[in-house]
């Protein structure tokens, strides 16, 4: 028996994660590991895994959310902050 998955998409790529999975986890799984860019274009990524330091933020389905204190849940779009526009 397979193991059960939830499937999201980040910056449109589809992927398979473990219920229970924070959006950092899932991000990290995917090179190059981060969750956006710094104002000088810096990859940055979590850094306190509690929601303080805010390195994690992301726009999870049009809304801006921290990545460490989010589950996947099925169908979830993540867009880092790449300076690019939501599809």
């Amino acid at each position: 028996m397979t193991a059960p998955t939830v499937q999201i998409h980040a910056d449109g790529t589809p992927l398979q994660v473990a219920p229970g999975t924070s959006v950092a986890a899932a991000l990290a799984q995917v090179p190059p590991g981060r969750t956006r860019s710094s104002v000088t274009g810096q990859p940055r990524a979590p850094l306190c895994g509690m929601g303080v330091c805010h390195e994690c933020r992301v726009r999870i389905d049009g809304r801006t959310r921290l990545a460490c204190q989010t589950l996947c849940t099925e169908g979830m779009q993540v867009h880092t902050d790449t300076g690019r526009p939501c599809p």
